[in-house]
């Protein structure tokens, strides 16, 4: 009897098909770990909130007084409801009194009745920044009390300013605070000296802009 048994004959291999099959393989497995990192939901839902300070301006909520926020950056930008982004300026929320106040959630109607504008610094950038308000339109009876915040978010959060300015009539134009940043991003410097940034009297506004 031989020592050796007698196996079964094997097929050769192709090593081509041996290549296409490890590569095919490999792409699978990439296919598999991309579908863990991507999920289109969440990245609808991502929100860029990145902010070193946040301007706001808030005033009575059951009025439909329109106040609109100007700021002038020391890089030369203003932004406003005419520019809502301006350099590393940017008007987060432009409120025109009750007139986007109401909201549809689900089929429903829903009222958020505050009164507040705000403008976010999305870069640390040393110089000096003023603050205005503008009365553009008064639907109660002036005078409008509208409290100017202005917080410091890095590094750690802090309100820097804090004031109520009354606008005494519509077209009036305020400057609330003017403050300077320092490069390591601390503030001071406050002051109200008055520095007109809207382009124009209400009177001047081109008929396009008041179907904003």
């Amino acid at each position: 009897m031989s020592l050796y048994r007698r196996t079964g004959r094997q097929v050769p291999t192709d090593p081509f098909i041996d290549l296409l099959f490890n590569t095919l393989l490999g792409f699978s497995f990439l296919f598999l770990v991309s579908l863990v990192f991507i999920n289109p939901e969440a990245d609808k839902a991502k929100v860029d909130m990145q902010a070193e300070y946040v301007i706001s301006a808030t005033w009575q909520p059951d009025v439909a007084d329109d106040v609109d926020l100007w700021v002038h950056a020391p890089s030369g930008d203003t932004v406003s409801y005419l520019k809502a982004e301006a350099g590393f300026l940017h008007l987060d929320r432009d409120d025109r009194g009750k007139i986007n106040d109401t909201i549809n959630v689900d089929g429903r109607e829903v009222v958020h009745s505050i009164n507040q504008e705000i403008v976010t610094i999305r870069k640390r950038y040393a110089g000096e920044y003023i603050v205005n308000l503008y009365y553009y339109q008064a639907a109660s009876s002036p005078p409008l009390n509208v409290q100017v915040k202005v917080d410091q978010i890095n590094p750690r959060f802090q309100t820097v300013f804090a004031e109520t300015v009354e606008l005494k009539a519509q077209d009036a134009e305020v400057t609330a605070v003017r403050f300077s940043i320092a490069e390591d991003g601390t503030v001071s410097g406050f002051n109200k000296l008055p520095l007109k940034l809207t382009p124009y009297g209400l009177d001047h506004i081109p008929v396009d802009v008041w179907n904003r």
